[in-house]
């Protein structure tokens, strides 16, 4: 990818929904980046709202007829650009201006990327947290990643993700080039992206983790990990998830221990 300007090989797409108060923030700060990539909104609720954010920020809107639900919607927001790395921006979060420069730089140096992500801090009434017991948690889990070599080793990667999703879904950004289409085939609601990571730590490639907090991502009572959680699904598609590394007595145990996370994603 030598020779190729940050436009032409990065993109973020803005995967929009309804008429979410934040969505302009999410542009703005994706505007400010310190490199300029492509923007684009993705959406299968089109409508004024987001056509006015469009229309004043001048970026592209791809309308979304194919199939509905989360997998849906992120695969066909993946499949609108064409450029070799994708970051999925979520509507209510923001980035920081270094988010796309790191990604690039990062995804360049790597051999056989098949996703980057980077540490974030979480967004709670307007306030940014950058320390929390779920954070450390995460942190904690992340350890091993930090060193290069593992990143690339099936074995270390499958062992972070058997204890839990430390990857921040909205801190990712894909190597298209290397990945399976479509990416997210799981029916789930709330780990649909915690699935896709596990299917990935199955090929070959490499897991780029920068630890810095390059984004924040939102918490609030209309966000969709708020509303599954109320709705009881969380524990269900945990326990699916820890069957896939652990028999059954040990993917109990850990999911009643995970439970107890659940309130970090309520305000």
């Amino acid at each position: 990818m030598e020779g190729k300007t940050e436009l032409e090989l990065h993109s973020f797409v803005i995967c929009a929904y309804g008429e979410s108060p934040y969505l302009e923030s999410c542009i703005r700060s994706l505007l400010a980046q310190t490199v300029k990539s492509e923007i684009l909104i993705a959406t299968s609720t089109p409508g004024p709202y987001i056509s006015a954010l469009a229309e004043k920020y001048r970026i592209p809107v791809c309308v979304n007829h194919g199939p509905a639900g989360i997998g849906g919607d992120w695969n066909f927001a993946l499949s609108c650009s064409g450029r070799p790395f994708v970051t999925l921006a979520h509507q209510d979060d923001i980035y920081d201006p270094q988010y796309a420069l790191q990604a690039i730089r990062h995804l360049q140096a790597a051999s056989q990327p098949l996703i980057y992500f980077s540490g974030y801090r979480e967004l709670r009434n307007d306030r940014q947290i950058a320390s929390s017991r779920l954070l450390s948690i995460k942190k904690l889990l992340l350890l091993p990643l930090r060193v290069r070599p593992f990143q690339a080793s099936r074995f270390v990667r499958r062992r972070v993700l058997s204890l839990g999703n430390p990857i921040c879904c909205p801190a990712v950004t894909y190597c298209m080039t290397n990945l399976p289409q479509p990416l997210f085939t799981s029916p789930m609601k709330s780990n649909l992206d915690w699935a896709a990571w596990e299917r990935l730590s199955r090929l070959p490639g490499a897991f780029v983790y920068q630890p810095d907090s390059l984004m924040c991502h939102r918490i609030h009572e209309a966000s969709t990990t708020s509303q599954i959680i109320a709705e009881n699904t969380r524990s269900e598609e945990d326990y699916a998830i820890f069957r896939l590394f652990w028999p059954k007595w040990f993917a109990r145990f850990l999911t009643r221990r995970y439970r107890t996370s659940e309130s970090s994603n309520q305000l």
